[in-house]
């Protein structure tokens, strides 16, 4: 058995879509970043790699390179998916927070949970996606940014 974990952060800047797991909701800002900035499945995506220790999302998918610009990170964890199969490992499950002041993200947890699961190929039941706010304080809370924290268990095939 393996745990990993990862964390991720971006700004949150008018003109941009706000993406979460691969769902984009509706919002007067959205996350900057070389990729469609999904903070969420970036800290997936980092606790699987860490778990493995392949390393981390900027190794396997460099900010710098231009492939990479717009991209959605939902694709870049089904290839995450393949890299862990490759390596000898089977995901049990993902557990992770979105920390985030606005907007409410309850309406789309379900439609969240089920992408993750899908491009990991794994069972609904073995993602946990929460939410939760820092009431008003820090970046996250004064609504200048998203943060995201996972953690991961893998087991060898």
């Amino acid at each position: 058995m393996r745990i990993g974990t990862g964390y991720d952060v971006h700004r949150l800047v008018p003109g941009r879509k706000l993406i979460l797991g691969g769902v984009e909701i509706p919002f007067e800002k959205g996350l900057l970043g070389h990729s469609d900035a999904d903070v969420l499945t970036h800290a997936v995506m980092d606790a699987l790699l860490g778990a493995a220790a392949l390393g981390d999302i900027g190794l396997h998918f460099p900010d710098t390179d231009p492939a990479y610009e717009g991209c959605s990170s939902i694709m870049l964890l089904r290839c995450t998916r393949g890299l862990l199969e490759k390596a000898g490992y089977r995901i049990v499950n993902i557990d992770s927070t979105v920390i985030l002041e606005q907007p409410k993200l309850r309406p789309y947890h379900d439609e969240i949970v089920r992408n993750i699961a899908d491009a990991l190929e794994i069972p609904e039941s073995a993602v946990s996606v929460k939410a939760t706010t820092e009431e008003g304080l820090g970046f996250t809370g004064d609504g200048s940014g998203a943060a995201a924290m996972a953690l991961c268990l893998l087991e060898e095939l």
